[in-house]
C-alpha cells in the first residue's frame, strides 16, 4: 500500500502571485516539466503577467500596477 500524496495548497496573495506549497511538478503546454528556479517548500507563480520569469512570479506586479478585483461581498446568513 502506498503512502497518500502530500495536499497541494494555493494561496491567493492580495496584489500578488499565486503561492503553491507541497509536492508539485509545475509542466508546460507541450508537458514537459518546467525546472524550479530553487529548492524551497513553495514556489510563486506569477498572476499579473510581467514576470520575466514566467509562470513563476519575479515581483513585477510590485511595479506593474497589477491589483485583484474588487473582494465580491459576503452573502448574507441563510435563514
Amino acid at each position: 500500500m502506498s503512502l497518500p500524496a502530500e495536499r497541494v495548497t494555493i494561496t491567493v496573495r492580495k496584489n500578488g502571485s499565486l503561492l503553491v506549497t507541497g509536492d508539485v511538478t509545475i509542466l508546460d503546454h507541450t508537458g514537459n516539466v518546467i525546472p524550479r528556479i530553487n529548492d524551497k517548500p513553495n514556489v510563486a507563480l506569477c498572476r499579473c503577467g510581467q514576470s520575466q520569469r514566467k509562470p513563476y512570479c519575479d515581483g513585477a506586479h510590485k511595479t506593474s500596477g497589477f491589483v485583484d478585483p474588487v473582494d465580491p461581498p459576503e452573502a448574507p446568513p441563510v435563514p
